[in-house]
């Protein structure tokens, strides 16, 4: 309690002789903080998701990879072998 309490300057007929400090309350700087924290938060949220979502699809795009390169090395083999007189190519 070593604060004193504010002083009001005012004139005998009820006017104040400088207006009051305007500026934010301390709800609104709760609720403005309270706010971005959550913003930070869902942020970090969606980026662990995404992560993770990548994470679990990693295994089947490099799956997915081999087996494409395969076709295309098998293919390429039939084609090879097509034009030395071996094996009609598919259509």
């Amino acid at each position: 309690m070593s604060r004193l309490p504010p002083t009001l300057d005012m004139t005998p007929d009820g006017q104040f002789r400088s207006l009051p400090r305007s500026g934010p309350t301390l709800s609104l700087r709760i609720i403005v903080t309270a706010v971005l924290i959550s913003a930070v938060a869902g942020a970090v949220a969606v980026a662990a998701f995404a992560l993770w979502v990548i994470s679990l699809m990693l295994p089947v795009l490099v799956v997915a990879g081999a087996v494409a390169w395969g076709t295309l090395k098998y293919r390429q083999w039939q084609l090879g072998r097509a034009s030395r007189g071996g094996l009609r190519p598919w259509p």
